[in-house]
């Protein structure tokens, strides 16, 4: 899902399939840009090749919460910290973009393998391609403006089991724990709140 208009206040919120050599297990990316601010990348190595049969992958984004689900189990949750000083989108809305993007600078095991382009064209292509959103109703913002002592989007004990199984199963990168990139002081707050 991306905003439209100036990077400065670009909002995203993404979920990418990652090039491989074949053979080897294909990567889903994860990331969310929120005021211009992205770099919060974690990716997994799902417990199945996705190329073999039809999944579900879902974006839902709430006051609370931004969770990738795969399957209807949540892999990831971004929480709302905004309150803190952490940027979350809730400033615009969103549409939804699907492409294919060369991004063999990092992408292809960390741009190792570039793309070979005598395999051109690329194609993709959707299939039981669904949008669900949430209307506001008149004179209420486009966001939804949520007590913050509301337990409406908090997580379920299911969810929560979904999460931590991900994380210690099947995520391979996580910012908040890559101290190449960031030294002890440097790591964003949310690293600090989750």
């Amino acid at each position: 899902m991306i905003s439209e208009g100036s990077w400065q206040y670009h909002d995203e919120i993404d979920l990418e399939f990652l090039g491989n050599v074949t053979g080897q297990p294909y990567t889903l990316h994860t990331n969310i840009f929120a005021n211009g601010v992205g770099g919060r990348e974690q990716q997994f190595r799902l417990w199945f090749d996705p190329t073999a049969d039809y999944h579900t992958y879902t974006i839902e984004w709430n006051p609370k919460y931004i969770l990738n689900r795969v399957d209807g189990k949540v892999i990831r949750a971004f929480k709302n910290y905004q309150d803190q000083g952490v940027p979350f989108p809730t400033r615009q809305q969103q549409r939804m973009h699907g492409s294919l993007w060369d991004a063999e600078d990092w992408a292809t095991e960390g741009g190792r393998i570039k793309t070979d382009g005598s395999r051109a064209p690329f194609v993709s292509y959707y299939r039981n391609y669904n949008v669900t959103w949430c209307q506001p109703s008149p004179g209420v913002a486009w966001r939804g403006d949520e007590p913050k002592d509301s337990t409406r989007f908090d997580l379920d004990q299911r969810e929560l089991a979904d999460l931590q199984l991900a994380k210690d199963n099947y995520m391979i990168y996580d910012y908040c724990s890559d101290h190449k990139r960031f030294n002890e002081t440097d790591f964003p707050k949310e690293c600090y709140l989750q």
